[in-house]
């Protein structure tokens, strides 16, 4: 029974810890594009 809760409570945070990082993630790449048609539109 212990064991189970336990590997449960991890399972949660293991997949709150990723899908946390998939945002991040998504955050990181929007701001690269958006510096990168900043460039863009600074060279022509």
């Amino acid at each position: 029974m212990l064991k189970k809760s336990i590997v449960a409570i991890f399972s949660v945070l293991v997949l709150s810890s990723v899908l946390t990082a998939c945002n991040t993630t998504r955050g990181v790449g929007e701001d690269v594009q958006a510096g990168g048609k900043a460039i863009q539109r600074s060279a022509q």
